[in-house]
């Protein structure tokens, strides 16, 4: 996700839809993080086959270069 102060956030959830919510405040349940910098934008989502695998490629995308983030969403 973008927020409104230009910076990226990256999370894992099993229903975006309801997340991005969340994160906007539309619904209970948002993280501290995007509390204050909304609003958020989804740019990109990856399915991945369970939580542990989410997990790990939140880990290696969080360790990426800010440039290499955002292409992955520029694609």
């Amino acid at each position: 996700m973008v927020c409104a102060d230009g910076s990226l956030y990256t999370g894992v959830t099993v229903n975006l839809q309801r997340r991005v919510q969340q994160h906007n405040g539309t619904l209970a349940g948002g993280p501290r993080y995007t509390r204050g910098r909304r609003p958020v934008h989804l740019q990109w989502s990856e399915a991945a086959p369970d939580r542990a695998a989410a997990l790990r490629r939140e880990a290696a995308i969080k360790r990426l270069p800010r440039a290499a983030k955002l292409a992955l969403f520029s694609c």
